[in-house]
């Protein structure tokens, strides 16, 4: 059975998701976005790359009284009124929402170093729980790792690939997984059919 909160989940493209908590609105990552999305009731960022961080996409969706919540090694210049700087492994609340920062980096590659303290997101809400990578490869802290529904990378070249990521899925504890991190800046279709052909509880959202 498919998690019920995998149906509150929107892929607007790349690695950016919307989140729909009961009447609050939840964006990871936003960049590329629509115009006319709902407004940010929480934003988490998970580092500071073009892709990720986008001042012009967060500028659509926010709003007086959002949150935006950001590793400190990227909040420096962040002019939003409600931000907050997080770190790995620390864990914070925005009202009925649990949030901890988990680690994202690479391994074998020097895009995302680790000694950034960039992150992943799992979030914890009324409805179940969200893991969101963020850009990584598939690091020891994923194993065991417990979450309705995990958000992985699947385009390579910059985090991992669709076979890192399935990989990273059976070592993890989660109902479903989605791959992102393709179609645009980098990876295909075909990598995320792959993961979803390495990994029976995958799901493949489309673009919207």
């Amino acid at each position: 059975m498919k998690p019920k909160i995998l149906g509150n989940l929107r892929w607007l493209g790349h690695a950016s998701f919307l989140l729909r908590a009961g009447e609050k609105n939840i964006y990871f990552d936003p960049y590329g976005i629509k115009e006319g999305l709902p407004k940010a009731d929480l934003i988490l960022i998970t580092h500071p790359h073009f892709d990720h961080l986008s001042p012009e996409d967060i500028a659509r969706v926010w709003r007086k009284g959002s949150v935006v919540v950001i590793p400190e090694t990227a909040s420096s210049g962040l002019s939003y009124q409600n931000h907050i700087s997080i770190r790995p492994g620390e864990e914070v609340s925005v009202g009925e929402f649990r949030i901890r920062a988990l680690p994202a980096y690479n391994v074998d590659k020097a895009f995302h170093p680790r000694e950034k303290n960039w992150v992943g997101y799992l979030v914890e809400t009324p409805l179940g729980s969200v893991y969101h990578a963020g850009d990584t490869d598939f690091i020891p802290e994923m194993r065991g790792l417990k979450a309705d529904v995990a958000l992985l990378p699947v385009g390579g070249t910059y985090t991992m690939d669709w076979r890192e990521a399935a990989e990273a899925a059976r070592a993890m504890e989660i109902g479903a997984a989605v791959p992102m991190h393709w179609g645009r800046v980098v990876g295909s279709r075909r990598d995320a059919e792959l993961f979803a052909e390495n990994f029976p509880a995958a799901e493949i959202l489309e673009e919207g």
